[in-house]
């Protein structure tokens, strides 16, 4: 393999890492928030907080694919 071709793999495989985390993240709060018998305001604050973490990170990856691709 090039060092391209392993730039290329080590990129999507840890993309693919914190996707995963982000999955494990979810899960464990959504056990929590069952067990702990929230009510409903607190599950929606919690899973809006998830999801703009989630978000930013998408976010990031998207400028950087851009920043990457014009030279920057």
């Amino acid at each position: 393999m090039t060092p391209e071709q392993y730039a290329i793999a080590e990129t999507i495989g840890l993309n693919l890492f914190f996707l995963g985390i982000f999955v494990f993240i979810g899960l464990a709060i959504q056990d929590v928030l069952k067990k702990g018998d929230v009510p409903k305001f607190g599950r929606v604050f919690v899973w809006l907080v998830l999801f703009l973490g989630c978000a930013g990170f998408v976010a990031k990856g998207i400028i950087q694919f851009f920043w990457e691709n014009n030279g920057l």
